[in-house]
Order: C-alpha cells, then sequence, then structure tokens
C-alpha cells in the first residue's frame, strides 16, 4: 500500500458516496487508475465491505448497553455454543470475547429500559451456558469512529 492508496482509504472512510471522479481530482489520478486501484483494495480484502451508518436515535435504538458475560465454563463446546446462538440476537451489535473478569463484552442497542429488560429477560438470559451478567448504560458518547488513521 502507497501513500495514494492510504490517501484513497482515508477518502472513502469519510464518505464512501464520492465518485471515481471526484475521488481522482482530489488525489490527482485518473479515473482509471482510482477505480483500478480501489478493486485492487477489494481484492486483497482491505477493503472489507461498503455500509450506511443509521442514526441510532432516530431509529428508536438510543438505549445503549455494554453488558459483561461470564459462562459457567470455559469449554470449547460451551464458547462455540454461546457463540453461534449470540450471533444471532438482532439486538447485539458488537460481541467480543475478551479477557479478564469477564469472558465477553456484548454491545446491545435498543429503544429504552423496559425494552432492554424484556431482551434480558426472553433472550439473553435463556442462552445456554451463561454464568452471570453485568450491565452497564451509556450516559452520553463521547467519541464513536468508524475510521481507522493508516
Amino acid at each position: 500500500m502507497d501513500t495514494i492508496d492510504k490517501n484513497l482509504l482515508q477518502l472513502l472512510q469519510e464518505d464512501t458516496k464520492k465518485t471515481n471522479k471526484e475521488l481522482s481530482l482530489k488525489l490527482n489520478l485518473s479515473v482509471t487508475a482510482v477505480y483500478e486501484r480501489i478493486k485492487k483494495l477489494e481484492r486483497e480484502g482491505i477493503i472489507d465491505k461498503y455500509v450506511a451508518l443509521l442514526n441510532r436515535n432516530k431509529i428508536n435504538k438510543g438505549f445503549v448497553v455494554f453488558c459483561h458475560l461470564k459462562l459457567l465454563q470455559h469449554t470449547k463446546e460451551f464458547i462455540n455454543q454461546f457463540e453461534k446462538e449470540v450471533v444471532q440476537l438482532t439486538e447485539v451489535l458488537e460481541c467480543f470475547h475478551v479477557s479478564g473478569d469477564y469472558d465477553y463484552i456484548l454491545k446491545i442497542c435498543v429503544k429504552d429500559m423496559e425494552e432492554y429488560r424484556e431482551f434480558m429477560v426472553t433472550k439473553l438470559t435463556s442462552l445456554e451456558h451463561i454464568g452471570s451478567t453485568h450491565s452497564t448504560f451509556m450516559i452520553g458518547q463521547v467519541k464513536n469512529s468508524t475510521a481507522f488513521v493508516i
């Protein structure tokens, strides 16, 4: 990856709706060169996918919870079963297997406390092999970036 690729990636992370022509003007390249570079970055897996980022408050998902979770045991079977089940929960936007006092941290976005309680009672605690949970509620967001500095 050269400097032009890095600049191209920065521009795409800011706004993927920019046309190849707009990108070519900013990078001082031909439209074809920009197109070829993007295709190369996609083939190499550096560009993984393109998404639209939604405003969670506008879609009634503004209540953010970080749920720390412990499994009953750390066997391969328990881990695989939990991970297979948790990815099916649409309320869970992110799930991280972590070290420390807990085994997983889940980022959950729902409408409000009532919806979170319903999620906990009917979905999360019904998963097998969960030993305990600890919920932390977001008060405010200081930083939320999807862009990497390259």
